[in-house]
C-alpha cells in the first residue's frame, strides 16, 4: 500500500496536480527524497519505487535448525510454558534469543498452541495506583497444585505492593493459615518496613467471621498483630476489588509452576527455598516505578520485638499446681520470691520457631515441661508394652425395653446397639 501511494502521488506531481511541498508532506519525506523518487519513476518505471528487498528473505530470519530446536524444546523441556516466558527462558538457559512475536509465529506454524486460553476481559473502570511504595499492600492466599503431580496441593501466601507491583514476600504452606501470614508479615517488615495498609479479603484469619460470636475486644491472632504494628486494613468485597494480587496468582501459576518443574522441586521445603530467587527476578522484570519517590514504609522501632508480635499469644490461668496448659502442652512454673502463681493469669507465647514462652506482667518466666500425671504414665506404660492396668468391665448385654418404650415405636430413630445384642441372644 505504501508503494502504491508513492506511485499515485508522484504521478499526480508529474501531471502538475500537486506541488513539491505537498508531495513531501503527503509521503512524509524531504523534498530531496521526493525529487529522487520522481527521477526513478521517470527513468526506470514503476518498479523503481518498490522496496529493494522485496522477494528476498530477511537477514535476521531464523535458520531452519534453530526453528526446529525451538519447537522441540517447546514440546519437551519447556512444555506448558507460555510464549513470553518461553522467550525469556530460551535466552537465559539455551542462549537462543528469539523475540516473543517471532517465537509465537514459529510455534503456531509448528502446530503448538498457546497453553493459556485468554477470555476477553470484562469492562471495569481502572483504579489509580497508590502514589507511594508501601502505602497499600494487597495480600491473599492461592491454593493450587504448584508442584503438579509430584506433591499434594499447597497454598501460596503472598503480598504485592500496589504502587510498584513488586512482590513483598511469599511463602508456601499446606493451607492458608495464620502462620503463613505471620511469616509474610515478619519477612516484609524486616525487608522493606511496616506498610501503611493491607488490602485483604473477608477471611476469618484477620477478623472474626461474624459479629456477635466473640467479644468485640477479642480479635484473631493476625488481627491483633496488625493492630500492634499500626497497620490498617481494607476489606475487599469481591476478588476483582483486589485484582492486582489475583492477577499475580495467574502469572505465578503459569511461570512459577514451570520453573519449579524445571528445577526438579518435589516438596514444600525446596519450593520455599526457590522462592527468593524467583521473586527477585520477577520484581526486576515486572516492577514499575512509583509516582512519588518518597516511600511510605515505616521503619521498625528498635525496641519492638517482631518475634513477639508475630507469635500466637494465649491468656491462661495458672493451676493450683503451678502449671499452664496450652495446645496440649503442660508447663511447670516455679514460684517467684516464695509466692506461688496459682490463680493468676499469664500470657503464653507460641513463637514461629517453636518456642513456648510464659510472660507475666512483661517478664518472661522460667517454664519447664511438667511431669506427666498418672493417667499419662499409664498410657505410656501401655505403649511401651507393659501391663495395661486393670481391665474394664465388659459391656453388659442390654435388657428388653418395657412396653410402650420409644424403641418399640416405628419411627426414623434406629435402635441402639444394646437392643441389637439382646435380639441376637433371643434368636
Amino acid at each position: 500500500m505504501k508503494e502504491q501511494q508513492r506511485v499515485d502521488v508522484v504521478t499526480r506531481w508529474i501531471a502538475g496536480a500537486l506541488t513539491t511541498g505537498e508531495v513531501a508532506a503527503t509521503l512524509g519525506c524531504s523534498e530531496r527524497t521526493a525529487w529522487r523518487l520522481r527521477a526513478a519513476l521517470l527513468g526506470q518505471g514503476i518498479m523503481a519505487l518498490s522496496h529493494g528487498n522485496r522477494g528476498r528473505p530477511s537477514p535476521r530470519r531464523l535458520s531452519g535448525d534453530v526453528r526446529d530446536r525451538v519447537a522441540e524444546l517447546a514440546r519437551t523441556t519447556y512444555a506448558g510454558v507460555n510464549d513470553c516466558h518461553l522467550s525469556e527462558l530460551l535466552a537465559e538457559r539455551e542462549d537462543i534469543g528469539v523475540p516473543r512475536s517471532t517465537l509465537r509465529r514459529v510455534l503456531r506454524e509448528a502446530g503448538i498452541a498457546s497453553p493459556r486460553v485468554r477470555r476477553p476481559p470484562r469492562h471495569r473502570s481502572r483504579r489509580e495506583r497508590m502514589a507511594q511504595e508501601g502505602q497499600l499492600v494487597q495480600v491473599d492466599g492461592s491454593p493450587h497444585r504448584w508442584l503438579g503431580d509430584r506433591a499434594p496441593a499447597m497454598s501460596l501466601v503472598g503480598g504485592i505492593d500496589d504502587a510498584t507491583g513488586i512482590v513483598t514476600g511469599a511463602v508456601f504452606r499446606e493451607h492458608e493459615d495464620g502462620v503463613g501470614y505471620f511469616l509474610l508479615l515478619l519477612g516484609m517488615c524486616r525487608r522493606h518496613g511496616i506498610p501503611a495498609c493491607l488490602y485483604r479479603d473477608r477471611s476469618g484469619i484477620f477478623a472474626p467471621a461474624r459479629r456477635g460470636q466473640r467479644p468485640p475486644d477479642e480479635a484473631t491472632q493476625v488481627g491483633r498483630a496488625l493492630t500492634e504494628l499500626g497497620i490498617g486494613t481494607i476489606i475487599a468485597r469481591s476478588p476483582q476489588a483486589k485484582g492486582r494480587v489475583e492477577r499475580l496468582w495467574g502469572t505465578f501459576q503459569d511461570r512459577l509452576v514451570s520453573e519449579l518443574r524445571l528445577a526438579g522441586v518435589s516438596d514444600m521445603v525446596s519450593a520455599n527455598a526457590q522462592l527468593p530467587d524467583f521473586i527477585d527476578r520477577f520484581n526486576a522484570r515486572f516492577g514499575v516505578p512509583p509516582a512519588m519517590d518518597q516511600p511510605a514504609w515505616r521503619p521498625v522501632p528498635a525496641d519492638l520485638d517482631l518475634g513477639r508480635v508475630c507469635a500466637f499469644r494465649y491468656r491462661r490461668m495458672v493451676g493450683n499446681d503451678d502449671t499452664v496448659r496450652v495446645e496440649g502442652a503442660v508447663l511447670q512454673l516455679p514460684g517467684i520470691l516464695g509466692r506461688a502463681l496459682a490463680g493468676r493469669r499469664v500470657e503464653v507465647e507460641l513463637r514461629l520457631d517453636g518456642r513456648l514462652l510464659v510472660v507475666h506482667h512483661g517478664r518472661t518466666l522460667l517454664a519447664v515441661p511438667a511431669p506427666p500425671d498418672p493417667s499419662r504414665l499409664r498410657e505410656l506404660r501401655v505403649v511401651a508394652g507393659g501391663s495395661p492396668g486393670p481391665a474394664r468391665s465388659p459391656d453388659r448385654p442390654g435388657y428388653p425395653p418395657p412396653p410402650g418404650h420409644p424403641w418399640g415405636r416405628p419411627g426414623p430413630k434406629a435402635p441402639s446397639r444394646a437392643t441389637d445384642r439382646f435380639t441376637e441372644q433371643l434368636t
